[in-house]
């Protein structure tokens, strides 16, 4: 996994400060793979539920994220535990390592 566990720590932090505490947090994507460099850091994001429109969710955390990590390419996939699977929620959870 390339975060640090600095990283990792602001992650949590952040979710849990905009999304709430019980919200579940997983890495997907290239930063899994400790042999990729660079790319985006994708996250999945589970929810018990929504709690406002998920598109303001996305918004609220990016820039919470944006100003403890800096500005960079962040990917959000935000579902609350009742809602469907879709295929690129279930890659997330399969591929993906719960931080």
């Amino acid at each position: 996994m390339r975060l640090t566990p600095e990283q990792v720590a602001i992650i949590h932090e952040s979710v849990a400060e905009v999304l709430g505490p019980e919200a579940r947090v997983y890495l997907f994507g290239s930063r899994v793979d400790d042999r990729r460099r660079g790319g985006d850091i994708d996250l999945y994001i589970e929810l018990p539920v929504l709690a406002e429109p998920r598109s303001r969710l996305q918004v609220q955390l990016q820039r919470r994220l944006w100003e403890r990590l800096g500005p960079r390419r962040i990917d959000l996939l935000i579902r609350a535990r009742d809602e469907a699977l879709r295929p690129i929620h279930r890659d997330a959870l399969e591929q993906g390592v719960r931080l």
